[in-house]
């Protein structure tokens, strides 16, 4: 018999006992109703795989498992591109994508993302990548390309890039958002307590620190950039946690948050402590909207890059009810 601890209603935890399928593994929570997906194989949807396959393109959509992809790629006619390969140089607890050694920057590739948000009929395009560790400058440069590339092939078209941390590296950071991208967005991912297993590469306050510097740089550029995080729920943290979390990207001018079920991928990857249901998914994001983000994307579907372009509609928050949440939030860290 082994254990593993939840929260309960109350936000508090208890322990309960499992029977072990292993040594040391407990047996999986049975999935929910509500995160049970309906696949779409529709014209559509070949027709945006075909397009990548067509242009040798990768998608975090396909190499994390989204559970969107069906309704991205057939209703939407969407997908987020993800650059310089499908191997990573980090060890993520929750990640689908390959670990390894990468290969050789490909230089067409950011002209080929272009060619295929132009196909598609793009007019919010959304740009990620694998960690590139192995790489100076993190890839920076190759994220800075493909925003030039998107822009020159389809002019009226927004570009989101999801971006890594750089190892903290500010020139980095400087490369992309001289390129000024409309949404800047580096997931936080999980709570601090739980970095050393779920992000066990990555430093809390470093991604916090990014996200604090993309804000500076705004401010005294006038640069038309939103910023943007993302938090995964059900691997252990309490909600008290997750609101601590949320104050925090307020406190460092934070405009868009997005909060979404953890699912492991397949067994090797971290367990699911915990599904929230949608009225838990609700009650997050009205707390998140109190500290004044300016659009908050919360539900057990919910990925970085759900709903993207809605992160650009106006009438999403105002900026004196974020401020003083900043202010509040970074009282509360100090």
């Amino acid at each position: 018999m082994s254990t593993v601890s939840r929260e309960t209603e109350n936000g508090k935890r208890e322990t309960m006992g499992l029977t072990a399928l292993g040594a040391d593994r407990p047996l999986r929570l049975q999935r929910p109703e509500w995160l049970k997906v309906r696949a779409n194989t529709t014209g559509e949807y070949e027709q945006v795989r075909s397009l990548m396959r067509r242009l040798s393109l990768t998608t975090v959509c396909e190499e994390a498992r989204c559970p969107n992809i069906h309704e991205c790629w057939a209703r939407e006619r969407t997908a987020t591109f993800m650059l310089m390969g499908d191997v990573c140089t980090r060890h993520c607890g929750f990640c689908a994508v390959g670990k390894g050694k990468p290969g050789e920057l490909d230089s067409t590739e950011p002209i080929r993302v272009a060619r295929a948000a132009r196909e598609l009929g793009l007019s919010h395009a959304v740009v990620t990548s694998v960690n590139r560790d192995d790489l100076p400058d993190g890839g920076a440069a190759h994220f800075a390309a493909t925003i030039r590339a998107i822009r020159e092939i389809l002019p009226r078209c927004t570009v989101e890039v999801l971006i890594p941390d750089f190892c903290g590296d500010r020139d980095a950071l400087q490369t992309v958002l001289a390129e000024r991208p409309e949404i800047l967005n580096h997931n936080t991912e999980t709570v601090p307590r739980l970095y050393r297993r779920v992000r066990p590469e990555a430093k809390y306050d470093q991604s916090l620190e990014l996200l604090a510097r993309s804000d500076l740089y705004r401010r005294e550029t006038g640069a038309g950039i939103r910023t943007k995080s993302g938090l995964m729920v059900g691997l252990g943290e309490t909600t008290e946690e997750i609101f601590g979390t949320l104050a925090d990207l307020a406190g460092v001018g934070c405009d868009v948050v997005t909060i979404g079920q953890y699912l492991q991928p397949y067994e090797k990857r971290l367990p699911v402590e915990k599904y929230y249901t949608p009225e838990e998914f609700a009650r997050l994001r009205e707390r998140a909207e109190t500290m004044g983000f300016f659009h908050v994307e919360a539900g057990p579907l919910v990925r970085s890059s759900y709903h993207a372009r809605r992160a650009l509609e106006p009438g999403n928050g105002n900026r004196e009810t974020k401020n003083e949440a900043r202010l509040e939030a970074s009282a509360i860290r100090s």
